[in-house]
């Protein structure tokens, strides 16, 4: 197994959801390292064009590389790229989505999310600013993991502990995949609401004004919410691709970054081959460190952080 598989089989074994386990799936059967091995391929085939024209110019190879070198270097580094692409998704899909719930005091935001998650997870009261810190609940919603975040109501502390709770709400919410504004008015909230989040207003049992509204104590509209949620990740996970690890994106931007500079350098003519050739060198180096073809050690350390193994 290269270094990519034990990292999917790892995400296999911690998956909690249907959607996580069918992307460490597609990565520990070796499709990331199939595509970097193709692309690998194509690389060493540029080096050697451009090794030979300047280890062996006085024989008889080809006088002009450079165009076959430089589409070469273009389809790797776009598919490199188109990869990359599906970075976002497929790591949200690998730690979760988070799902902010957000408003004012005593909009029923802790009902609402007991009502998500059909339990008590939250305290609820009539009184304003019972939530003090950001409450998470998680939960599979379309084989998606998702984390539900009960914040503290959006207004002006009343004491230091509550004033905490609040700025680590914004932070929270600022951060989320998606919100849920539960208000009568997203107007004067330190958050605004962006074009993917929902707006609702609360009591939804009550009142008849035509407003999309929501009643976390009766139940009333909280289905179509969970399959408004569920729509709305789905749609953002539609391009996951096979790089769900920090560690795959950083080591490839690295390869496309030195691609771009080896085209640069090849279509400046011979003279700049051997810079060319380096960044080439440099290119597939980092394409390697992805699938492990590195020191074993680098591999034994992987294995023994993410398994029980030895201890």
């Amino acid at each position: 197994m290269d270094l990519a598989q034990v990292e999917g089989l790892g995400d296999l074994i911690d998956a909690e959801t249907e959607g996580q386990r069918r992307q460490a799936q597609r990565i520990s059967s070796g499709e990331l390292g199939g595509r970097i091995e193709d692309w690998r391929r194509n690389l060493i085939r540029a080096a050697s064009l451009v090794e030979v024209t300047i280890d062996f110019a006085d024989e008889d190879v080809p006088v002009d590389v450079t165009p076959e070198v430089q589409d070469l270097l273009e389809t790797v580094r776009v598919g490199i790229l188109k990869e990359l692409d599906g970075y976002q998704a497929a790591e949200r899909i690998r730690t979760g989505f988070d799902v902010a719930i957000v408003g004012p005091p005593n909009a029923g935001k802790s009902t609402l999310l007991n009502a998500l998650a059909k339990r008590d997870a939250a305290i609820t009261s009539h009184r304003a600013g019972t939530t003090r810190d950001v409450i998470e609940v998680r939960m599979d919603l379309g084989g998606l993991p998702v984390t539900l975040l009960d914040t503290a109501g959006l207004r002006e502390g009343e004491d230091e502990i509550e004033q905490e709770g609040i700025d680590r709400a914004i932070a929270r919410a600022t951060l989320a995949d998606l919100r849920i504004f539960l208000t009568e008015d997203v107007d004067g909230l330190p958050v605004s609401p962006a074009d993917q989040d929902i707006v609702l207003a609360p009591k939804a049992d009550i009142r008849a004004d035509g407003k999309p509204a929501i009643s976390g104590q009766t139940g009333q509209g909280v289905p179509e919410l969970i399959a408004e949620i569920t729509s709305r990740l789905q749609q953002r996970s539609q391009g996951a691709g096979l790089v769900a690890h920090e560690r795959h994106r950083v080591a490839m931007q690295a390869a496309t970054r030195a691609l771009a500079q080896a085209y640069q350098f090849v279509g400046l003519g011979s003279e700049h081959y051997d810079i060319s050739a380096e960044e080439i060198r440099t290119a597939i180096r980092s394409l390697e460190a992805v699938v492990g073809r590195i020191d074993v050690e680098n591999l034994l350390d992987e294995i023994f952080s993410s398994f029980c193994l030895g201890k």
